[in-house]
């Protein structure tokens, strides 16, 4: 047995069994990839995969009870040559963070600069995407750190911790209707405008969508996006009033709108950061969580590690 035949195995399940995809990933042939799982399934005596002809089409009922094994085992493998990197040479290697636009844009780029700042010897990779993405991205070892709003703590295999709380905000046109009301707007005059918003699965779009369900609503939602500047861009252009993150606006950068706080209307919501159980961090990524969320000490999140669970949301 031997670690290439264990990645063959796990590859072709990520892969959804294209062998071809696992060859290019694992730089290697198909006959090649092939080969390791059947010295596998030879060694272990027992067949691994359902088969159609050559092709592999799943697993067989013993195949999904040792795939979370050989998980773990190349998991501790990856955690066994970081561990020695972190005594060999603490100040370099490599830090991937996975993260949705609207925390990318908005919330990580003065951590990433002062963590480029303090470890210029750490190559830092930023990957954007869906909190779906952002989870898998965790899952599969592609990123080491994740930070989104929505989907993280639905992650048996997740560790998630609590960043900061926001709220929603109204962008408008200056000179809008709502603009010129003395009280707090209602989400009945709110429904009477065309909508602007994030896409479903986004930067609190449940709340923002629970809100008018509940007071039974249909808001008007012509057009939604994943980024705050493309939600803002058209409304400059007139087309509807935006909701967006409060985090996403900007009176100095945005001259062209104003901001309603719209708090009272939505629902509050969580950023989280999410680990992945098991997985050993460098020494510099604790840093890069504790400046991101100072109460997010090493001591506290190696703790939430041991426990393997989420970390209890504060106050």
């Amino acid at each position: 047995m031997n670690f290439q035949q264990l990645r063959s195995v796990r590859e072709a399940v990520r892969r959804g069994f294209n062998l071809t995809e696992v060859a290019h990933m694992l730089h290697t042939s198909q006959p090649g990839i092939s080969r390791q799982i059947r010295e596998l399934e030879e060694e272990l005596g027992v067949e691994i995969f359902v088969r159609a002809g050559k092709r592999l089409t799943g697993l067989t009922p013993p195949g999904e009870a040792l795939l979370p094994m050989v998980e773990r085992l190349l998991l501790e493998a990856d955690n066994l040559k970081r561990a020695g990197q972190d005594f060999s040479d603490s100040a370099q290697g490599r830090l991937s963070v996975a993260a949705t636009h609207s925390q990318a844009r908005y919330a990580l780029p003065q951590v990433v600069r002062d963590f480029r700042a303090l470890f210029p010897q750490v190559s830092l990779h930023l990957h954007q995407g869906s909190p779906r993405q952002v989870a898998e991205m965790l899952l599969s070892g592609e990123a080491d750190i994740g930070v989104a709003t929505e989907a993280l703590a639905g992650y048996d295999a997740l560790v998630t911790l609590p960043c900061y709380r926001w709220t929603h905000s109204i962008v408008a046109p200056p000179g809008h209707a709502l603009l010129q009301q003395s009280e707090p707007v209602t989400l009945e005059q709110l429904a009477q405008y065309p909508i602007i918003t994030y896409e479903l699965g986004y930067t609190g779009r449940a709340h923002i969508d629970e809100a008018f369900g509940r007071e039974g609503l249909r808001p008007d939602v012509v057009l939604t996006a994943m980024d705050a500047d493309v939600i803002k861009t058209y409304v400059e252009l007139g087309m509807g009033v935006g909701i967006v993150a409060s985090i996403a606006v900007d009176p100095e950068r945005d001259r062209l709108l104003r901001m309603i706080d719209a708090g009272h209307l939505f629902e509050v919501n969580l950023t989280r950061l999410a680990l992945r159980k098991g997985a050993w961090l460098r020494g510099y990524a604790y840093h890069f969580i504790e400046s991101f969320v100072p109460t997010l000490t090493r001591e506290c999140v190696e703790r939430a590690m041991r426990a393997g669970a989420a970390a209890p949301v504060p106050d």
